[in-house]
Formats: structure tokens, C-alpha cells, sequence
């Protein structure tokens, strides 16, 4: 990396666009208290008597055995499981506090819990847009296209599913074809889907061949991250408790996120779906340590509300920032790393999709989230995957990493010489001391345009999602694909080709 004239390390200019340096990103700001103990005591105490009054049905036959050697009480005839609040607190207890998530490349390992935040690129969008072709169902063409974005963006430090369903592609054996092309094409960590035990099965098996593993080697650090949603409110079903049962024994990490829309799938008020969100988190990450005490599990939160009048989901709002950073306060109780997300409903790359998405991430940051996902590229409340709103998003993350970074003050930062220098009524554009910083001494944007209003109007009028579009392609360009084993590839390729000739999801 050059550095400029201070020693500092340069901007990287990859696609003619500058962005900053690939790093672990350490949050320095404490977080916000928005509840007081007695309030978070609260919540702990309503999630309890959820859990032990009410319960939760896990639809699976093979959970039921699980729960009961873990000391839940499982009803019987039913899959309807109720967990006493000292079999929830040794089992959360467990699991641990931080972890270090490994990719293909060890420059590109990250770490989960205390201060550091994590940015994952958008997931499980059904659709895709750019301003080119315009909002259309995914292709692999498409997913292929968004993660090598993802691998030459700085900012994007893990691939967090699948950035676009690539929908032209059979949907028993989509799985094989998208792991490979996130081993193939990328450095970074990788999620898998927890969508039944086979396609856990073959993800994992992938990244053995692509990072040159053993069972041993793979259990030995986790490599891949998958969420477990709760199917809100109260169920685990069957695919995704599959998909634990052979996570947790191979030491692989797992997010446990309660769907809990308030006025939908949880009480429409910030308090109540927030005592359901803690309740079903808890009993998820308890569950998955019953099944192997000591796997890495992360506190998932995505409450936020609905529109009353159509049930469409809101994001990047006032209940949305309570919850998250509420969340983040139970979560820090309970001692696990925590998950929110940058989300908005914006239908386009417009002020509304900003706005809200920086809302969001602020949020984050007041929340001590550690793992942000869908940090880049949400639109239309996740039906979109938008190449634009990529380039905005990771625009608004480089800020935000740049607010976090420590302040200099000392008598070179003062700037008395140049002040002396300059003296009552004069300007600074030539002084020495600014020329010294003259590239690097403020914020490079990727996408805002600062230009006056005659010099814009005279290049065409150019907007955000303008410049966005062609910085995206300009990376797209400067992507280079990194070097991979030829072993390893022939190793991949012919399991994926025996998986698909055996017919993927479908063989039993």
C-alpha cells in the first residue's frame, strides 16, 4: 500500500475510485444506554415467564431428545418445548463471548464480539436492479456480478448469503453452484443456508476442498456463518434445526434471529416484541449449545415495525433504532456478540433509501453491533438487491469508519505555522501545511458530487445513483479473481458435478 507524506497509508484507488483500506473496524463509542437495569430487568423477566409458561414449538423430531438431556421440558405428544430460567442461563452461558470468524485468505479473518463491527454484503434478495437493466428476478449471472463487487469493496468484509437467489438456476442443486462461486470468486468469510441438513452438508463440505481442510482443521475455527430465524412468533422449524444439528458439532457459528415485526409477528410495541425477540434468541442459542456446549452464536435482533394500514414492513425508523440498540444492551447482558442490520423500505436509490439506511447503521453504532448485515445493497425492504445502493451504502459505511478513527491533536495537527502564515484575512489553498495534505487531508467520496451549480449543470446534471452506477462498474472492472489451487478447484468441481448428478437437496 503507498503511503502519503505523513506515513499514513493512501486510500486504495481500486476502479479509479477511492475507497478505504480493507480493516477489522474497532467501535470506540460507548454505547447507548436507552433502558435503565431495572428496565432491562424487565425484559429478562417477561422473556423468562415466556419461556416458562408459554414455550416454543421446535419442529423437528430430532430437536425433542436434545431438549430434554438439556433440562427443557418437552410436552408430551407435542413439539411444544418450555425451558426453566436456570436451564436457559447454563446453557447461554456457554457460548462464547468472542470469536474469530476465518476466510479462504487470512488477511480477511474477522472477529466477532467486543468493540469490533463486522459489514456483510446484502442477502436473499429475490430481485436485483441497476440502472442499465432496470429491477429484475436474479440470475447467477447477476449473484456471480454482486460478489466479485463484494470481494474488491473494502468496506464488505464478509459475504453474508446469497446477494441475489439466482432464480434461472434448479433450486435443489442453486446451493452447489453459489457456494463455489463465493470460494472461487472471493477471499472473505461465507455464509451458508440453514434450509435442511443436505445443503449444510455440501456448503460445509465446499469450504473444506476451497480452504484446504480436514474435519478436524474445520472444527478446529469457525467458516461459516448461517442465520436461524424463528419462525416468529415462538417456532424453530425443522430445516433450520437441521441445519444446527450439523453446524454445532463442527464448531461453525450460527445467528439466531427472531422475525419480530411489532404489529405482526410480535405485540406492536417496542417492550413487548422485544421480550419475544429475547425469549426466542435465548432458547435458540441455548438449544444449539445443548447440542455442542462452547459453539460460537450470536444474538440476532431485526425488530422493527409494520405499516398498520398494509402490514408492509418499516425500517430505518424510530422503532427500529430503540430496538436495536436495546437489543444491543441485552445482548451485552447476556455476554454474546450481537447482530442488527442496515435496512430500509425505500423503493429506489433516492433521499428516502439514504436517510433511512443511515439511521440504520447509526444504530448500529449506538447499539455496539458487531455483526452489521445486509450493510450493503437493501432496497424495497429486501425484495431488491440493488447494484447502486451497494456504492451509496458502502459510501455511508467508509464515513462512519472514518468518524471512528482517533482524532489527532498535536502541534503538527494545530496548524499554528500555517495559521502565522496565513495571517488575518488571507486563505489557505496554497499554505505549506495544506499542501502537505493537499490529497488526503479531508473525506474522498465515492459518490457525492461538490461541485457548484453551474459546473454540475454543464456535466449533464449527474445524480447520486449516476455516480453510484458508474463507480460500480469501475470496481467491477478492477476486479481480479484470486488464485485458488488448482487441487482444490478439481476437488470442488467434481463434488459439485457427483452432487448434482445424485440431484442436490432432493437426494436423501
Amino acid at each position: 500500500m503507498a503511503r502519503n507524506r505523513r506515513g499514513k497509508e493512501r486510500k486504495d484507488r481500486s476502479g479509479g475510485a477511492e475507497q478505504l483500506p480493507w480493516a477489522r473496524v474497532q467501535n470506540p463509542f460507548p454505547p447507548l444506554q436507552l433502558l435503565r437495569p431495572d428496565q432491562l430487568d424487565a425484559i429478562d423477566e417477561a422473556a423468562f415467564t415466556i419461556l416458562e409458561e408459554i414455550g416454543l414449538d421446535f419442529l423437528s423430531p430430532e430437536a425433542l431428545p436434545v431438549l430434554r438431556a438439556g433440562g427443557a421440558a418437552v410436552e408430551p405428544g407435542s413439539q411444544r418445548v418450555r425451558f426453566g430460567r436456570d436451564v436457559i442461563r447454563h446453557w447461554v452461558a456457554k457460548a462464547p463471548e468472542t470469536f474469530l470468524l476465518k476466510a479462504r485468505e487470512p488477511v480477511h479473518d474477522v472477529g466477532f464480539g467486543g468493540t469490533e463491527m463486522v459489514f456483510s454484503l446484502m442477502a436473499s434478495a429475490p430481485n436485483c436492479s441497476d440502472i442499465e437493466h432496470g429491477r429484475r428476478p436474479g440470475t447467477f449471472a447477476d449473484f456471480c456480478r454482486f460478489v466479485k463487487l463484494g470481494q474488491t469493496l473494502n468496506a464488505v468484509q464478509v459475504f453474508g448469503g446469497y446477494p441475489v437467489e439466482p432464480c434461472d438456476l434448479p433450486a435443489p442443486t442453486r446451493h452447489l453452484d453459489c457456494q463455489r462461486a463465493f470460494v472461487e470468486l472471493g477471499t472473505k468469510p461465507v455464509h451458508a443456508y440453514s434450509l435442511g441438513r443436505t445443503r449444510i452438508l455440501d456448503a460445509l463440505e465446499i469450504v473444506k476442498l476451497g480452504h484446504g481442510l480436514d474435519d478436524a482443521g474445520l472444527a478446529a475455527d469457525p467458516r461459516i456463518i448461517s442465520i436461524i430465524n424463528t419462525s416468529s412468533p415462538l417456532r424453530l422449524d425443522g430445516p433450520m434445526i437441521e441445519g444446527m444439528l450439523e453446524l454445532a458439532p463442527r464448531n461453525q457459528c450460527v445467528v439466531v434471529t427472531p422475525f419480530t415485526l411489532s404489529g405482526a409477528m410480535a405485540p406492536a410495541t417496542v417492550a413487548g416484541a422485544l421480550a419475544q425477540q429475547h425469549a426466542e434468541a435465548l432458547a435458540g442459542i441455548a438449544f444449539y449449545q445443548m447440542i455442542h456446549a462452547g459453539a460460537p452464536a450470536v444474538y440476532g435482533g431485526f425488530t422493527s415495525n409494520v405499516d398498520m394500514k398494509s402490514g408492509a414492513p418499516a425500517f430505518g425508523t424510530p422503532e427500529y433504532f430503540r430496538a436495536t440498540v436495546i437489543s444491543g444492551q441485552l445482548a451485552r447482558r447476556w455476554r454474546l456478540p450481537y447482530r442488527s442490520s442496515n435496512v430500509n423500505a425505500a423503493n429506489t436509490v433516492d433521499a428516502q433509501s439514504a436517510y433511512e439506511s443511515m439511521f440504520s447503521l447509526w444504530a448500529c453504532v449506538a447499539g455496539g453491533v458487531n455483526f452489521v448485515k445486509h450493510a450493503a445493497g437493501w432496497l424495497e425492504g429486501g425484495l431488491v438487491c440493488s447494484l447502486e445502493k451497494i456504492v451509496l451504502d458502502v459510501e455511508l459505511i467508509q464515513m462512519i469508519r472514518q468518524c471512528m478513527e482517533p482524532i489527532v491533536v498535536d502541534e503538527d495537527s494545530l496548524g499554528l505555522d500555517a495559521i502565522r502564515e496565513v495571517g488575518p484575512g488571507g486563505h489557505y489553498f496554497g499554505a505549506a501545511h495544506t499542501l502537505a495534505r493537499f490529497e488526503h487531508a479531508f473525506h474522498a467520496p465515492l459518490i457525492s458530487d461538490w461541485r457548484n451549480f453551474e459546473s454540475w449543470r454543464e456535466a449533464g446534471s449527474p445524480t447520486a445513483m449516476q455516480h453510484a452506477h458508474e463507480r460500480a462498474k469501475a470496481f467491477l472492472d478492477a476486479y481480479e479473481q484470486p488464485a485458488l489451487d488448482a487441487a482444490r478447484k478439481a476437488a470442488i468441481d467434481d463434488f459439485v458435478d457427483r452432487r448434482k448428478r445424485e440431484g442436490g437437496a432432493l437426494a436423501a
